[in-house]
């Protein structure tokens, strides 16, 4: 399973309300698993009033379904009304390693240790976060961390973490 993962904000001057009502109404109508959250902090800054957006296809060719229905038939005025209240996005493309895909209440990113082999660092952190599911970055558009665990509730991970929310 992967996943198109797309972090936004509104530009200056959106009513959050609004904003979230154009997402809700987009995320109605995409035809795919999805969800979106406010987050507390996107995961590679400080910055406040970002939201993160999952999609989730079986695979690479669900996602150029994907990204080809994205914007066409039903799914465009929700989408064009969503995209003319955002100001910029950044997105990765996610797969899952761990675990089954629900929306979380909370979302760890997390890095490879240096010097730790990536076959051992996944299955230790599929086995730390088999309450959630865990993502691996597969392609990436933007500054996005490397891992992610989502979770219904916080875990304790021994690895330095960027916890985002959601917010």
């Amino acid at each position: 399973m992967l996943a198109y993962v797309f972090w936004h904000r509104p530009r200056a001057g959106v009513d959050a309300a609004e904003y979230v009502a154009a997402l809700t109404a987009f995320h109605e109508r995409i035809g795919v698993p999805s969800w979106f959250a406010a987050l507390e902090r996107p995961p590679w800054g400080e910055d406040v009033g970002w939201y993160e957006d999952w999609y989730l296809v079986e695979d690479w060719n669900g996602l150029g379904r994907l990204n080809e229905v994205a914007i066409t038939g039903a799914r465009q005025p929700p989408h064009d009304v969503a995209a003319a209240l955002a100001r910029e996005g950044i997105a990765g493309i996610y797969g899952l390693i761990g675990g089954r895909p629900e929306p979380p209440e909370w979302a760890a990113w997390v890095a490879k240790p240096r010097g730790t082999g990536y076959a051992d660092f996944e299955e230790e952190l599929v086995g730390v976060g088999a309450a959630g599911s865990v993502w691996k970055r597969q392609m990436t558009l933007g500054p996005t961390p490397e891992f992610v665990v989502l979770a219904p509730l916080p875990l304790a991970l021994p690895w330095p973490t960027v916890e985002t929310g959601p917010g």
